[in-house]
């Protein structure tokens, strides 16, 4: 899987690198900065990619001595460090903004920028769609990152060319700056989102509401066989998901009975969640230390 997820990266890379060439081709045609910063936008594109790259690399790195929960939190580093150069680029492109609209210069050739920015935007809307198809199939952050950038840069292309449309016909130069800020304040929102989602899965960040449900789902199913369960944890770490819970069950209940009871859980709950690892450990109900204070207020049921 992880080859296969670095192949993706590769075609985000190349992706990257044809609509940086079109862009600034589209720049260099037209002296417009709206489509500058299309450019700019592309050139993180890049830079983000080939990160991207590399981490997920990484992350498919089998578990070993010194990282035995694997290497895929790589994924996290990843998608923050794209969402940090993301606000890079909006910080340049305002700067940029601010000063054309203090200093106006006359736009040139905007048919033949506006056809080759066009091109570009197509291209990543192309490669986006394959990105985002790759992520929900093997449940990569990191792809999905890279997506909903190259989605971004579509987006922001769209709003440039509008932009410059309007331009030609109103012949209003403030415009063109105008639409540059409109597409760093844009920027801006992705980067933050990357930004958090990144430091919220190095955090151990909860799973999400509907896969909570399901485990417990599964949990109440079952509920005839023991007395109670507490410390329900799960957290994500890339595409791998780690459950663990406390199961307090009768003190006659024998071993066998036990580990057979947990063996039936466990299948369940990976069959529903993929790449998940479950641990449940066993208490018996008539230890006091199973019902101790911290452990009775994050009962779950009884």
């Amino acid at each position: 899987m992880g080859d296969t997820r670095a192949r993706f990266a590769l075609l985000s890379v190349g992706a990257a690198l044809a609509t940086l060439t079109l862009k600034f081709t589209a720049y260099a045609l037209t002296g417009s900065v709206g489509i500058l910063s299309d450019a700019l936008e592309s050139l993180v594109n890049l830079a983000g990619a080939l990160i991207a790259l590399m981490a997920l690399k990484i992350a498919a790195r089998p578990a070993d001595k010194t990282h035995p929960y694997g290497h895929d939190k790589a994924e996290y580093f990843s998608s923050g460090v794209e969402g940090t150069l993301i606000l890079l680029a909006a910080a340049s492109i305002a700067y940029t903004a601010i000063k054309r609209l203090l200093q106006p210069v006359p736009l040139e050739q905007l048919g033949w920028g506006l056809l080759v920015t066009g091109s570009a935007s197509l291209l990543n809307f192309i490669v986006a769609q394959a990105l985002l198809s790759a992520s929900k199939r093997y449940d990569s952050i990191t792809l999905e990152a890279d997506a909903k950038h190259l989605l971004t840069d579509v987006w922001t292309s769209v709003g440039v060319i509008a932009g410059l449309l309007a331009l030609s016909v109103t012949g209003w130069q403030w415009l063109d700056p105008l639409i540059a800020l409109a597409v760093a304040g844009h920027i801006v929102i992705t980067g933050v989102s990357l930004v958090r989602r990144s430091v919220d899965g190095l955090m151990d960040y909860n799973l999400p509401a509907d896969e909570l449900a399901e485990i417990e789902r599964i949990l109440k199913k079952h509920h005839d066989h023991f007395v109670a369960y507490h410390r329900l944890r799960a957290r994500k770490s890339g595409p791998r998901r780690f459950i663990d819970l406390h199961l307090v069950v009768p003190g006659t209940q024998s071993v066998q009975a036990a580990h057979d009871l947990c063996e039936r859980l466990e299948d369940e709950i990976e069959a529903i969640l993929p790449n998940a690892s479950v641990t449940i450990h066993v208490e018996p109900a008539e230890d006091a230390a199973s019902w101790d204070d911290e452990e009775h207020q994050t009962l779950a049921m009884h």
